[in-house]
């Protein structure tokens, strides 16, 4: 099986990305060929760039993670929607309100990973973990939805979606109040237990 695990670059003005310390970090599975791929955080590029990697390496599966601050737990997504809404501005700069990511697409697509069996392999290897019902509205949703659409019109026997993971401590304790996180080492192997599912 051949994995293409992505994740996104450091984005509003942090230096680091939980996301993409995690996956670097991340050992494939038995009989895996894992293939890496860093995003830009860039509403629409995001989606381009993702999908230049898939024609380039031919996976079966296509896990994107991200960075969720707030979050206590890795959540796979359930759905992402057809909206682009940004409370901060992308790394290009664009901050879009209330635009869809597809004019001509549907309101929402739903992910094509076992969630259920990733939120449960993830709990599974003492990592907290939940199924996530909102990506949200920012460049994450954007490209579960491009993956998504990707796969409906482009590449049917290919399955994807997005899981999102928490700050870690050290990013947490630079906000006011702290955030929840969790460990860059419980996040790795909550992923890795999460690819033995796929």
């Amino acid at each position: 099986m051949r994995i293409l695990l992505t994740a996104f670059e450091p984005f509003g003005g942090e230096d680091t990305n939980a996301a993409l310390e995690a996956v670097q970090r991340v050992s494939a599975p038995a009989g895996v060929e894992l293939e890496r791929c860093t995003v830009p955080t860039v509403f629409g590029r995001c989606t381009e760039t993702v999908l230049d990697a898939v024609r380039c390496f031919g996976p079966d599966v296509v896990v994107c993670v991200g960075q969720a601050a707030g979050r206590a737990a890795i959540t796979p997504e359930r759905v992402a929607i057809n909206v682009r809404e940004a409370r901060i501005p992308d790394n290009a700069g664009w901050q879009p309100f209330n635009e869809p990511v597809d004019p001509d697409g549907p309101a929402a697509y739903f992910s094509r990973l076992p969630i259920h069996a990733i939120r449960d392999a993830i709990q599974s290897v003492g990592v907290p973990a939940a199924i996530s019902d909102t990506a949200g509205t920012f460049v994450c949703n954007d490209l579960m939805y491009g993956l998504l659409r990707a796969i409906e019109t482009e590449f049917p026997a290919m399955r994807g979606g997005f899981i999102h993971v928490p700050c870690t401590p050290q990013q947490a304790e630079t906000r006011m109040p702290p955030l929840p996180s969790l460990p860059i080492e419980d996040t790795v192997r909550g992923l890795e237990a999460a690819l033995t599912v796929l």
